[in-house]
């Protein structure tokens, strides 16, 4: 097999970017996105702050103490969709084998588009400058033979670089690489191979598989692989992605909260926002999943439970994380609340068997359908009548791609 030709396209500091390109008074400046409120972390700086300090994650006081001047915006998910979808739309011109990584990244595989656009620089250069020209924005592109390397790549000249990998380049460009550095080993992993001895890419390439599969079971075939720079994973385009497992959602609150009703409040609207996504593509679930994160940032815990049948009605899934959050006792207040709903399966179209079920899928099929023409919780439960506005912040997944199951509604 000859060798592939793999872009990765890394948007630049995205959000941040996305708003300073649609504010000229933002240009310039340090800036930080954040999900929404007065207490939520960054979820992106410009590199601007970048230079004094300020990271994704970051508490907004603790930003704010890297860098006093630093001016906040409130995240606008819709814009930043939009922005990416029609980004995402042109590397369909260059080939049809694009993968969405995520909302800022996409994996492009161009062997086929050589003979068309004679190089991959080429489309890179091209690429780069009809972004720019269209929204004002930067990625970072790494050319290499496989997604491992062409990721790293782009990585390697931030912001608006363009950095190639051949492959005669591989073992050297391996050599001395910290394992960090790769997609795929965190902070655990890193922390295991170092107390093995394996710090750089070049040990780890080199290390007997025997050693690594002792120790990582069957992903110590995969290290050994990572550390060699190999990586036979196809570019896969969207439609032909592996069934997805899960659907769910998660809110930063806009305060810490601790009284039952105010948490089953928040619950209640999760649970609406999951079952409607589920029963938009026609898919149920029978395992339901609590997150909980504290005021205290970093104490956390989920907690599961698999239902004897499938569901995707809200309140069934409500009721399931009720009793979850019931299941524990509370040790601090609440800063943000998850609810998720996975072993899915696609359901038939049939009507259920007894009356009181059928009416309820009525009323349900009612509610979505006014909800999806005049927008969300425009008719919804009583309980969350008094919360229409808007009271967390909603982050966008890393697993958000255009369009399908994994597409959030965003306001």
């Amino acid at each position: 097999m000859g060798h592939r030709t793999i872009l990765h396209i890394d948007m630049n500091a995205f959000f941040a970017s996305v708003e300073q390109s649609t504010n000229p008074d933002l240009q310039g400046r340090p800036i930080a996105v954040t999900g929404g409120g007065q207490r939520t972390v960054i979820t992106t700086s410009s590199y601007e702050a970048r230079a004094f300090g300020v990271r994704t994650g970051m508490a907004v006081w603790e930003a704010k103490r890297c860098c006093p001047e630093l001016i906040i915006v409130v995240g606008d998910n819709r814009k930043y969709t939009h922005t990416s979808g029609e980004i995402m739309k042109m590397m369909l011109d260059y080939t049809p084998e694009v993968e969405v990584f995520s909302i800022d990244e996409a994996f492009m595989d161009v062997t086929h588009s050589l003979s068309l656009f004679n190089t991959p620089e080429n489309i890179a250069n091209l690429l780069k400058a009809r972004i720019k020209h269209s929204f004002g924005i930067t990625c970072s592109i790494g050319i290499a033979p496989n997604k491992l390397l062409a990721k790293l790549a782009s990585d390697m000249q931030k912001p608006d670089g363009l950095t190639i990998i051949r492959p005669e380049d591989v073992s050297r460009v391996m050599e001395r690489l910290p394992v960090k550095e790769l997609c795929g080993i965190g902070r655990k992993t890193e922390r295991q191979l170092t107390l093995m001895g394996i710090r750089t890419c070049g040990e780890l390439g080199r290390c007997p598989e025997e050693r690594l599969t002792g120790k990582f079971g069957i992903a110590g075939k995969r290290l050994k692989e990572m550390g060699l720079g190999r990586d036979d994973s196809p570019v896969i385009p969207h439609g032909e992605d592996d069934e997805v497992k899960s659907v769910g959602h998660s809110m930063t609150l806009d305060k810490d909260i601790d009284r039952r009703e105010e948490v089953l409040r928040f619950l209640l609207q999760l649970s609406e926002m999951v079952g409607r996504r589920a029963r938009r593509y026609n898919v149920t679930g029978r395992t339901v999943t609590l997150y909980v994160r504290y005021a205290d940032f970093f104490t956390s815990f989920g907690k599961q439970q698999t239902l004897a049948n499938y569901i995707n009605l809200s309140e069934e899934i409500f009721k399931a994380a009720v009793e979850l959050l019931d299941s524990v006792e509370l040790e601090q207040p609440i800063r943000l609340l998850g609810v998720r709903l996975s072993s899915l399966r696609h359901q038939s179209e049939q009507l259920p068997l007894f009356e009181d079920e059928r009416r309820k899928a009525f009323a349900t099929q009612a509610m979505d359908e006014v909800n999806s023409r005049y927008g969300e919780f425009t008719v919804t439960f009583g309980s969350l009548l008094p919360s229409r506005e808007k009271n967390g912040s909603f982050v966008i997944s890393p697993a958000w791609r255009p369009s399908g199951i994994r597409n959030v509604d965003v306001k």
